[in-house]
Protein backbone atom coordinates (compact mmCIF):
# COMPACT_ATOMS: atom_id res chain seq x y z
CA UNK A 1 0.00 0.00 0.00
CA UNK A 2 2.81 2.48 1.21
CA UNK A 3 4.69 1.80 -2.04
CA UNK A 4 1.63 2.11 -4.64
CA UNK A 5 0.02 4.64 -2.57
CA UNK A 6 -3.16 2.98 -3.54
CA UNK A 7 -5.79 2.21 -0.15
CA UNK A 8 -6.84 -1.75 0.54
CA UNK A 9 -10.35 -0.62 0.13
CA UNK A 10 -11.66 -3.60 -2.34
CA UNK A 11 -13.42 -6.42 -0.45
CA UNK A 12 -15.69 -9.11 -2.05
CA UNK A 13 -18.63 -7.84 -0.37
CA UNK A 14 -17.68 -3.81 -1.51
CA UNK A 15 -17.50 -5.79 -5.17
CA UNK A 16 -20.75 -7.40 -5.07
CA UNK A 17 -22.33 -3.49 -4.03
CA UNK A 18 -20.66 -1.72 -6.67
CA UNK A 19 -21.36 -4.62 -9.32
CA UNK A 20 -24.87 -4.56 -8.89
CA UNK A 21 -25.13 -1.32 -8.75
CA UNK A 22 -23.53 -0.99 -11.80
CA UNK A 23 -25.39 -3.58 -13.66
CA UNK A 24 -28.68 -2.15 -12.15
CA UNK A 25 -27.80 1.07 -14.63
CA UNK A 26 -26.20 -0.41 -17.19
CA UNK A 27 -28.93 -3.17 -17.99
CA UNK A 28 -32.17 -1.51 -17.08
CA UNK A 29 -34.81 -3.43 -18.35
CA UNK A 30 -33.11 -4.84 -20.46
CA UNK A 31 -33.21 -9.08 -20.95
CA UNK A 32 -29.94 -10.57 -20.63
CA UNK A 33 -28.64 -14.10 -21.81
CA UNK A 34 -26.09 -16.24 -20.16
CA UNK A 35 -24.12 -19.60 -20.82
CA UNK A 36 -24.46 -21.45 -17.69
CA UNK A 37 -21.02 -24.26 -17.66
CA UNK A 38 -22.04 -25.49 -13.83
CA UNK A 39 -18.44 -23.63 -13.34
CA UNK A 40 -17.30 -21.59 -10.89
CA UNK A 41 -17.30 -18.23 -12.83
CA UNK A 42 -20.66 -18.74 -15.18
CA UNK A 43 -21.99 -19.76 -11.61
CA UNK A 44 -21.07 -16.61 -9.68
CA UNK A 45 -21.63 -14.07 -12.96
CA UNK A 46 -25.32 -15.62 -13.25
CA UNK A 47 -26.62 -14.65 -9.43
CA UNK A 48 -24.77 -11.08 -9.47
CA UNK A 49 -26.88 -10.59 -12.65
CA UNK A 50 -30.12 -12.42 -10.92
CA UNK A 51 -29.29 -10.12 -7.76
CA UNK A 52 -29.23 -7.18 -10.09
CA UNK A 53 -32.13 -7.91 -12.99
CA UNK A 54 -34.03 -10.77 -11.17
CA UNK A 55 -35.92 -12.87 -13.98
CA UNK A 56 -34.61 -10.51 -16.77
CA UNK A 57 -31.77 -12.80 -16.53
CA UNK A 58 -32.43 -15.96 -18.95
CA UNK A 59 -29.85 -18.56 -18.22
CA UNK A 60 -29.24 -21.28 -20.50
CA UNK A 61 -27.54 -24.26 -19.98
CA UNK A 62 -26.54 -26.35 -23.07
CA UNK A 63 -25.68 -29.95 -23.05
CA UNK A 64 -22.97 -30.29 -25.80
CA UNK A 65 -22.35 -33.46 -24.98
CA UNK A 66 -18.94 -33.31 -23.54
CA UNK A 67 -19.58 -32.34 -19.68
CA UNK A 68 -18.26 -35.02 -17.26
CA UNK A 69 -20.46 -37.74 -16.23
CA UNK A 70 -24.33 -36.98 -15.09
CA UNK A 71 -23.52 -33.15 -14.79
CA UNK A 72 -25.95 -32.26 -16.57
CA UNK A 73 -29.00 -33.38 -14.86
CA UNK A 74 -26.83 -32.56 -11.24
CA UNK A 75 -26.09 -28.92 -12.46
CA UNK A 76 -29.77 -27.94 -13.99
CA UNK A 77 -31.39 -28.95 -10.62
CA UNK A 78 -28.64 -26.95 -8.61
CA UNK A 79 -29.21 -23.89 -10.78
CA UNK A 80 -33.26 -24.50 -10.36
CA UNK A 81 -32.85 -24.65 -6.56
CA UNK A 82 -30.87 -21.58 -6.52
CA UNK A 83 -33.80 -20.27 -8.12
CA UNK A 84 -32.36 -18.78 -11.17
CA UNK A 85 -34.37 -18.74 -14.45
CA UNK A 86 -32.41 -21.24 -16.25
CA UNK A 87 -33.48 -23.62 -19.44
CA UNK A 88 -32.16 -26.68 -20.14
CA UNK A 89 -30.61 -27.39 -24.12
CA UNK A 90 -29.92 -31.18 -25.55
CA UNK A 91 -27.66 -30.06 -28.39
CA UNK A 92 -25.25 -32.80 -28.29
CA UNK A 93 -26.00 -34.11 -31.88
CA UNK A 94 -25.34 -30.84 -33.15
CA UNK A 95 -21.87 -30.57 -31.22
CA UNK A 96 -20.93 -34.01 -32.42
CA UNK A 97 -21.38 -33.19 -36.19
CA UNK A 98 -19.54 -29.88 -35.63
CA UNK A 99 -16.43 -31.51 -34.21
CA UNK A 100 -16.42 -35.04 -36.59
CA UNK A 101 -13.30 -35.29 -38.85
CA UNK A 102 -11.76 -32.17 -36.77
CA UNK A 103 -8.28 -33.14 -34.72
CA UNK A 104 -6.51 -29.95 -34.63
CA UNK A 105 -6.82 -28.18 -31.14
CA UNK A 106 -7.56 -24.86 -32.24
CA UNK A 107 -9.89 -25.97 -34.64
CA UNK A 108 -11.71 -27.91 -32.14
CA UNK A 109 -12.23 -24.79 -29.73
CA UNK A 110 -13.38 -22.61 -32.36
CA UNK A 111 -15.80 -25.28 -33.96
CA UNK A 112 -17.02 -25.71 -30.29
CA UNK A 113 -17.50 -21.98 -29.94
CA UNK A 114 -19.14 -21.64 -33.39
CA UNK A 115 -21.83 -23.97 -32.72
CA UNK A 116 -22.25 -22.37 -29.18
CA UNK A 117 -22.96 -19.75 -30.74
CA UNK A 118 -25.40 -21.30 -33.27
CA UNK A 119 -27.25 -22.75 -30.68
CA UNK A 120 -27.59 -19.25 -28.10
CA UNK A 121 -28.77 -17.55 -31.45
CA UNK A 122 -31.29 -19.98 -31.55
CA UNK A 123 -32.55 -19.59 -28.11
CA UNK A 124 -32.03 -16.08 -28.01
CA UNK A 125 -34.38 -15.74 -30.81
CA UNK A 126 -36.80 -17.74 -28.88
CA UNK A 127 -37.28 -14.98 -26.09
CA UNK A 128 -38.35 -11.84 -27.23
CA UNK A 129 -36.20 -8.54 -27.29
CA UNK A 130 -33.12 -9.66 -25.43
CA UNK A 131 -30.38 -7.15 -25.64
CA UNK A 132 -27.75 -8.81 -23.40
CA UNK A 133 -25.07 -11.92 -23.71
CA UNK A 134 -23.33 -11.81 -20.38
CA UNK A 135 -20.69 -14.14 -20.48
CA UNK A 136 -18.39 -15.35 -17.12
CA UNK A 137 -15.18 -14.07 -18.52
CA UNK A 138 -12.13 -13.27 -16.15
CA UNK A 139 -8.80 -12.12 -16.70
CA UNK A 140 -6.72 -15.30 -17.45
CA UNK A 141 -9.09 -15.82 -20.32
CA UNK A 142 -8.60 -12.73 -21.57
CA UNK A 143 -4.65 -12.35 -20.84
CA UNK A 144 -4.15 -15.93 -22.24
CA UNK A 145 -6.58 -14.85 -25.57
CA UNK A 146 -4.94 -11.72 -26.55
CA UNK A 147 -3.67 -11.33 -29.93
CA UNK A 148 -1.65 -7.77 -29.48
CA UNK A 149 2.13 -8.02 -28.90
CA UNK A 150 3.39 -8.09 -25.83
CA UNK A 151 0.78 -10.87 -24.85
CA UNK A 152 1.36 -13.93 -27.43
CA UNK A 153 -2.33 -16.02 -28.00
CA UNK A 154 -1.91 -19.16 -26.10
CA UNK A 155 -5.24 -20.53 -26.86
CA UNK A 156 -8.51 -18.62 -27.82
CA UNK A 157 -11.73 -19.10 -25.39
CA UNK A 158 -14.97 -19.53 -26.39
CA UNK A 159 -16.15 -17.29 -24.00
CA UNK A 160 -14.16 -14.31 -25.33
CA UNK A 161 -14.38 -11.89 -27.92
CA UNK A 162 -17.02 -10.36 -30.14
CA UNK A 163 -20.07 -11.90 -31.87
CA UNK A 164 -21.28 -12.05 -35.33
CA UNK A 165 -23.26 -9.01 -36.45
CA UNK A 166 -26.03 -11.12 -37.26
CA UNK A 167 -26.47 -11.98 -33.33
CA UNK A 168 -26.97 -8.35 -32.46
CA UNK A 169 -26.68 -8.56 -28.85
CA UNK A 170 -24.28 -6.48 -26.69
CA UNK A 171 -21.48 -8.39 -24.23
CA UNK A 172 -21.75 -8.15 -20.61
CA UNK A 173 -18.44 -9.68 -18.55
CA UNK A 174 -18.68 -8.21 -14.84
CA UNK A 175 -15.98 -10.67 -13.84
CA UNK A 176 -13.93 -9.90 -16.51
CA UNK A 177 -11.27 -7.65 -14.47
CA UNK A 178 -10.75 -10.92 -11.38
CA UNK A 179 -8.52 -13.99 -11.23
CA UNK A 180 -10.52 -17.48 -10.29
CA UNK A 181 -9.74 -16.83 -6.73
CA UNK A 182 -11.09 -13.75 -6.48
CA UNK A 183 -14.20 -15.12 -8.00
CA UNK A 184 -14.73 -17.99 -5.52
CA UNK A 185 -14.58 -14.93 -2.45
CA UNK A 186 -16.90 -13.12 -4.59
CA UNK A 187 -19.62 -16.35 -4.43
CA UNK A 188 -19.09 -16.44 -0.71
CA UNK A 189 -19.75 -13.05 0.01
CA UNK A 190 -23.08 -13.86 -2.61
CA UNK A 191 -23.95 -16.47 -0.07
CA UNK A 192 -23.27 -19.43 -2.63
CA UNK A 193 -23.16 -23.00 -1.41
CA UNK A 194 -19.64 -24.29 -1.10
CA UNK A 195 -19.96 -27.41 -3.11
CA UNK A 196 -20.49 -25.02 -6.30
CA UNK A 197 -17.89 -22.47 -5.23
CA UNK A 198 -15.42 -25.48 -4.52
CA UNK A 199 -15.63 -27.15 -7.82
CA UNK A 200 -12.26 -28.22 -9.57
CA UNK A 201 -12.23 -25.08 -12.85
CA UNK A 202 -13.67 -27.18 -15.78
CA UNK A 203 -13.14 -25.50 -19.42
CA UNK A 204 -15.37 -24.07 -21.60
CA UNK A 205 -15.54 -26.51 -24.33
CA UNK A 206 -15.31 -29.28 -21.82
CA UNK A 207 -14.15 -32.68 -22.83
CA UNK A 208 -13.78 -32.23 -26.21
CA UNK A 209 -9.97 -30.55 -25.55
CA UNK A 210 -9.41 -33.77 -23.32
CA UNK A 211 -9.88 -36.03 -25.61
CA UNK A 212 -6.69 -35.37 -27.95
CA UNK A 213 -7.76 -36.04 -31.78
CA UNK A 214 -11.12 -36.18 -33.14
CA UNK A 215 -14.04 -36.32 -30.96
CA UNK A 216 -17.10 -39.23 -31.27
CA UNK A 217 -19.71 -40.35 -28.51
CA UNK A 218 -17.65 -43.42 -28.07
CA UNK A 219 -14.63 -41.45 -26.89
CA UNK A 220 -16.66 -39.08 -24.89
CA UNK A 221 -17.85 -42.47 -23.14
CA UNK A 222 -14.40 -43.67 -22.08
CA UNK A 223 -13.55 -40.04 -21.03
CA UNK A 224 -16.64 -39.80 -18.99
CA UNK A 225 -15.98 -42.98 -17.01
CA UNK A 226 -12.28 -42.53 -16.09
CA UNK A 227 -12.90 -38.83 -15.29
CA UNK A 228 -15.85 -39.88 -12.87
CA UNK A 229 -13.70 -42.46 -11.04
CA UNK A 230 -10.70 -40.24 -10.85
CA UNK A 231 -12.59 -37.31 -8.98
CA UNK A 232 -14.93 -40.10 -7.48
CA UNK A 233 -11.11 -41.53 -5.69
CA UNK A 234 -10.05 -38.14 -5.01
CA UNK A 235 -13.32 -37.26 -2.61
CA UNK A 236 -13.29 -40.26 -1.28
CA UNK A 237 -9.93 -40.02 -0.57
CA UNK A 238 -10.05 -36.58 1.34
CA UNK A 239 -7.74 -35.35 -1.66
CA UNK A 240 -10.63 -33.25 -3.88
CA UNK A 241 -9.69 -29.99 -1.63
CA UNK A 242 -5.96 -30.26 -1.95
CA UNK A 243 -5.97 -30.40 -5.43
CA UNK A 244 -7.24 -27.09 -7.87
CA UNK A 245 -8.05 -28.51 -10.60
CA UNK A 246 -8.44 -32.80 -11.78
CA UNK A 247 -8.59 -34.15 -15.02
CA UNK A 248 -8.50 -37.52 -17.27
CA UNK A 249 -7.45 -37.21 -20.84
CA UNK A 250 -7.63 -39.91 -23.49
CA UNK A 251 -4.87 -40.24 -25.81
CA UNK A 252 -4.95 -40.63 -29.34
CA UNK A 253 -2.57 -43.96 -28.31
CA UNK A 254 -3.54 -47.66 -28.26
CA UNK A 255 -1.43 -49.83 -26.18
CA UNK A 256 -1.09 -54.14 -26.12
CA UNK A 257 -1.49 -54.89 -22.46
CA UNK A 258 -3.22 -58.36 -20.82
CA UNK A 259 -6.22 -58.85 -19.46
CA UNK A 260 -6.60 -62.73 -18.04
CA UNK A 261 -4.93 -65.07 -20.55
CA UNK A 262 -5.71 -62.56 -23.86
CA UNK A 263 -3.90 -59.85 -24.93
CA UNK A 264 -5.52 -56.79 -25.30
CA UNK A 265 -5.05 -53.06 -27.38
CA UNK A 266 -6.82 -50.59 -26.11
CA UNK A 267 -6.57 -46.51 -25.34
CA UNK A 268 -4.20 -44.85 -22.68
CA UNK A 269 -5.33 -42.02 -20.27
CA UNK A 270 -3.42 -39.73 -18.36
CA UNK A 271 -4.32 -38.36 -15.17
CA UNK A 272 -3.78 -34.85 -14.86
CA UNK A 273 -3.93 -32.74 -10.98
CA UNK A 274 -2.43 -29.58 -10.95
CA UNK A 275 -2.47 -26.76 -7.93
CA UNK A 276 -2.65 -23.01 -8.65
CA UNK A 277 -3.73 -19.49 -7.15
CA UNK A 278 -5.11 -18.38 -10.62
CA UNK A 279 -4.16 -20.62 -13.08
CA UNK A 280 -1.55 -18.58 -14.85
CA UNK A 281 0.69 -20.63 -13.41
CA UNK A 282 0.40 -24.21 -11.93
CA UNK A 283 2.82 -27.08 -10.06
CA UNK A 284 1.63 -30.97 -10.53
CA UNK A 285 0.35 -32.19 -7.15
CA UNK A 286 2.49 -35.59 -5.96
CA UNK A 287 -0.22 -37.77 -5.43
CA UNK A 288 0.64 -40.44 -3.15
CA UNK A 289 1.62 -43.47 -4.83
CA UNK A 290 -0.69 -45.82 -3.35
CA UNK A 291 -3.54 -43.53 -4.57
CA UNK A 292 -2.26 -43.22 -7.62
CA UNK A 293 -2.02 -47.29 -7.79
CA UNK A 294 -5.47 -47.73 -7.17
CA UNK A 295 -7.29 -45.48 -8.87
CA UNK A 296 -4.99 -46.65 -11.84
CA UNK A 297 -6.67 -50.28 -11.28
CA UNK A 298 -9.99 -48.84 -10.76
CA UNK A 299 -10.13 -47.09 -14.13
CA UNK A 300 -8.50 -50.28 -15.76
CA UNK A 301 -11.26 -52.48 -14.45
CA UNK A 302 -14.38 -50.53 -14.99
CA UNK A 303 -13.70 -48.65 -18.14
CA UNK A 304 -14.00 -50.88 -21.32
CA UNK A 305 -11.45 -49.63 -23.61
CA UNK A 306 -8.77 -48.65 -21.55
CA UNK A 307 -5.73 -50.59 -20.70
CA UNK A 308 -3.17 -48.45 -19.52
CA UNK A 309 -3.42 -44.84 -17.18
CA UNK A 310 -0.84 -42.82 -16.65
CA UNK A 311 0.19 -39.68 -14.55
CA UNK A 312 1.24 -36.16 -15.40
CA UNK A 313 4.04 -34.54 -13.68
CA UNK A 314 4.54 -31.27 -15.80
CA UNK A 315 4.51 -27.80 -14.54
CA UNK A 316 2.77 -24.46 -16.19
CA UNK A 317 4.55 -23.44 -17.64
CA UNK A 318 6.01 -24.72 -19.97
CA UNK A 319 2.89 -26.81 -20.46
CA UNK A 320 -0.55 -25.77 -19.84
CA UNK A 321 -2.87 -27.23 -17.34
CA UNK A 322 -4.90 -28.56 -20.70
CA UNK A 323 -3.28 -30.88 -23.17
CA UNK A 324 -5.05 -29.14 -25.75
Amino acid sequence: MDTCKCASSWTPASFVETTVEALKRQLGDDKVILGLSGGVDSSVTAVLLHKAIGNNLYGIFVDHGLLRKHEFEEVLASYQDMGLNVKGVDAKAHFYDALKGITDPEQKRKAIGRTFIEVFDREANAIQDVKWLAQGTIYPDVIESASDKPAQTIKSHHNVGGLPDYMKLKIVEPLRELYKNEVRTVGVALGMKEEMLLRHPFPGPGLGIRILGEVTPEKVRIIQDADYVFISELRKAGLYQQVWQAAAILLPVRTVGVTGDERTYENSVVLRAVNSVDGMTADWVQLPYDFLAHVSNEIIKHVEGVNRVVYDISAKPPATIEWE
